[in-house]
């Protein structure tokens, strides 16, 4: 059998470009595949493929920014095939403007298209994973939103939201067989035409991120990964937090803290929290060993 026979699989804004990759590969790889777009002819056209070479797909078209339409999409899924195991939270825009010259429209579009959209997604899905104690969601992150990019502040932030929101619900859903991981991929699509060189597109098709989804949505998928992946690299980025230095109270506190600065950001022995709050119990151990060490002295 192939490795995700018999699995129900969403791909977001899969009627072309990186999108359309991921339906493909999913099928050839056993999924049944639901086809989502905006537009219902560019859906078909994906979903026919997959039916040409012998697989399962429905088109489904439904902005992601839709509640009931996601709604609807997810009912007639559960209509047709009894289960959604995998959500791939794909559909996106581009507003690329200087922050000084952007509206604050095309900032709150764009979230609303990636971090909305994609939260609305997975919550159409999350109760159906829950109950089949068994689930795969991939948030769609980018380098933009990891390490900035010129010209992208509203989608930068949006797609390191993603990550937060990833973070989050892979704790939520672990004891619920749900697992949920971010792909950064670069790839030559309608939206990074005239963001990278001629030369790097040629070599960026879609096909070649798309394999590293087998690695996020297979049975043995880990959970809370980044996958960065791009003409056939594939790489791990993590959020990590340094060891640091206890600096204490008082008035000279904000002085040591510049003092002490490359201490700080010394990143050996740097660690990827486990959960958010690792941060605050290590402060507050920090704390109470300086105050053993200044009673036992």
């Amino acid at each position: 059998m192939r490795p995700l026979e018999d699995h129900v699989a969403i791909v977001t804004g899969a009627g072309s470009g990186l999108g359309r990759a991921h339906a493909l590969y999913l099928a050839s790889q056993g999924a049944k595949m639901v086809v989502n777009d905006l537009g219902a002819a560019a859906a078909e056209t994906v979903a026919g493929e997959i039916r040409t070479r012998g697989g399962h797909a429905l088109a489904i078209a439904a902005s992601v920014t839709d509640e009931a339409a996601v709604a609807a999409m997810v009912r007639q899924v559960m209509d047709a095939w009894g289960r959604v195991d995998i959500l791939v939270n794909n559909a996106g825009i581009l507003r690329d403007k200087s922050f000084a010259k952007m509206t604050l429209d095309d900032f709150r579009l764009v979230v609303d298209v990636h971090l909305m959209g994609a939260a609305i997604c997975s919550k159409a899905v999350w109760d159906i994973m829950r109950a089949q104690r068994h689930g795969r969601i991939v948030m769609t992150t980018s380098s933009s939103g990891l390490y900035g990019n010129f010209g992208q502040a509203n989608y930068g932030a949006a797609k390191m939201a993603l990550v937060g929101l990833m973070q989050t619900l892979a704790i939520e859903g672990e004891k619920y067989g749900i697992r949920v991981n971010c792909l950064a991929p670069t790839a030559a699509t309608q939206m990074t035409h005239g963001v990278l060189p001629g030369t790097s597109l040629d070599l960026l098709d879609p096909a070649l991120v798309s394999p590293g989804l087998l690695a996020l949505t297979g049975d043995d998928a880990p959970t809370r990964a980044i996958l960065c992946a791009g003409a056939g690299h594939f790489a791990r980025a993590s959020v990590t937090l340094s060891t640091g230095r206890y600096i204490g109270a008082g008035e000279g506190a904000g002085k040591q803290v510049v003092a002490n600065w490359d201490a700080i950001s010394d990143r050996t022995d740097e660690i990827v929290p486990t959960y958010g709050f690792l941060q605050a119990e290590r402060e507050v151990a920090s704390a109470g060993l300086a105050d053993t060490a200044a009673v036992a002295e």
